[in-house]
């Protein structure tokens, strides 16, 4: 499977929707409640995003929101899951986020999730449980760096677009 990271562009919109809609886990109850609008405020405004792709098609995304500092959406259609996509997009979101000047970011998840052991695997740290009963992550620059978990994104990084 070769697989392309590049930085999500206006066209990805409609993908990054129905990527956002075909997850297992983490769904949205009401997909209206996450517009195009919304999505390309957190592209543009907020932060930025990324996709992956493989024959062409948006099989990935993520996007990171400088403003709160979190990460708003890390998503893969459940075909394309467990081939290192979601790690090779994590990782660089994350290291963009941190190389714009932030100390900590966080995240939020359903606990007792796959996305939740992922989240720990990647070095990320538990806090406490948020009103809502997700779990609440954070992560620090030096946490992230200190930890090289960077394989996946080496892995893919021959067919890489910058």
């Amino acid at each position: 499977m070769k697989v392309i990271l590049r930085e999500a562009r206006i066209d990805d919109i409609a993908a990054i929707q129905h990527v956002r809609n075909a997850v297992r886990e983490n769904r949205l109850s009401d997909p209206s409640r996450v517009t195009d609008q919304d999505v390309r405020t957190y592209l543009f405004e907020r932060g930025r995003g990324w996709v992956a792709s493989v024959d062409n098609e948006v099989v990935g995304f993520a996007i990171g929101d400088l403003q709160d500092a979190n990460i708003w959406a890390l998503l893969v259609l459940p075909e394309a899951e467990r081939h290192g996509i979601g790690r090779a997009l994590h990782d660089g979101m994350v290291e963009w986020m941190f190389d714009q000047g932030l100390d900590t970011i966080w995240l939020s998840t359903d606990p007792g999730t796959r996305a939740e052991n992922f989240y720990r695997e990647a070095g990320w740290n538990a806090t406490f449980l948020t009103a809502n009963g997700e779990m609440r992550f954070e992560l620090t620059g030096l946490d992230f760096r200190r930890s090289s978990r960077s394989e996946a994104r080496e892995k893919l990084g021959s067919t890489q677009a910058q």
